[in-house]
C-alpha cells in the first residue's frame, strides 16, 4: 500500500447520539407565541431561528416553530435581531 493510501488511526470514541425531537417526544408541550422562555432555546444570539439539525426537531414540528416565532415577533415578544452592545 502506498503512503496516501494509508488509513490514519481513529481517535477518541465519539459516537453521536441521534436527536429526538422534543415534541414528539412529549405530547403536552404546545406550541404558542406568548411562551418565550420556550422559543428563546430555539433562536441564536443574533436573533436566527436554529436548523433542525441543530435542535433535532421534525420538519413538522420545525415549520410550527418558525411559524410561531414569527408571530411572537410581530407582537414584539421576541425581537427579530440582536442589539448591537457596540
Amino acid at each position: 500500500m502506498a503512503y496516501t493510501q494509508q488509513r490514519r488511526p481513529r481517535r477518541g470514541n465519539y459516537t453521536p447520539r441521534p436527536k429526538v425531537c422534543q415534541f414528539c417526544a412529549d405530547k403536552e408541550i404546545k406550541f404558542d407565541y406568548k411562551n418565550t422562555d420556550l422559543l428563546r432555546r430555539y433562536i441564536m444570539e443574533d436573533g436566527k431561528i436554529r436548523p433542525r439539525r441543530q435542535t433535532g426537531t421534525c420538519a413538522k414540528h420545525q415549520r410550527e416553530l418558525a411559524r410561531t416565532i414569527k408571530r411572537s415577533r410581530q407582537v414584539a415578544l421576541l425581537p427579530f435581531v440582536a442589539t448591537a452592545d457596540d
